[in-house]
């Protein structure tokens, strides 16, 4: 019989570097979790992806036990991150940020897709260049 389940808890945490201070420790205390077990379990994960910061999705069981799932940074620190730029623009539309080539919207939408709502490729890659121009980032073809 499955178990049953008393939260879904939805997080971003910086991979690798989780600690039982804000967010994380009064968002999973208040349902009575060990918060040091997921702490450490988090960090085993997502070892690889020291720093980036990873929207993970923590099920809550009755038992006080958990699963999470964790998924890839968001479209938007991977364009910062492909184009080296510390945030977007301040006024869109008015100000430019950086140029967002195709082949770069395409590497993004690869490594997001398992993440995204579409299995069509040209359709992520849309999402992201959308993304693009609400950073203030312009986009070519």
């Amino acid at each position: 019989m499955a178990k049953k389940i008393k939260a879904i808890v939805k997080l971003n945490v910086k991979g690798g570097q989780a600690t039982a201070a804000p967010p994380v420790g009064p968002a999973l205390s208040q349902h009575g979790l060990q918060i040091m077990d997921f702490v450490k379990a988090f960090n085993e994960k997502t070892k690889d992806q020291q720093g980036m910061l990873l929207p993970a999705v923590i099920t809550i069981y009755e038992d006080r036990t958990f699963s999470f799932i964790v998924k890839k940074s968001p479209v938007s620190i991977l364009i910062k991150k492909a184009l080296n730029i510390e945030k977007g623009a301040q006024t869109t539309g008015k100000q430019t940020v950086g140029k967002l080539t195709r082949q770069q919207a395409e590497k993004i939408a690869e490594e997001k897709m398992a993440d995204l709502n579409t299995k069509d490729i040209e359709a992520a890659i849309r999402i992201v260049q959308g993304t693009a121009r609400s950073m203030g980032v312009e986009v070519s073809d």
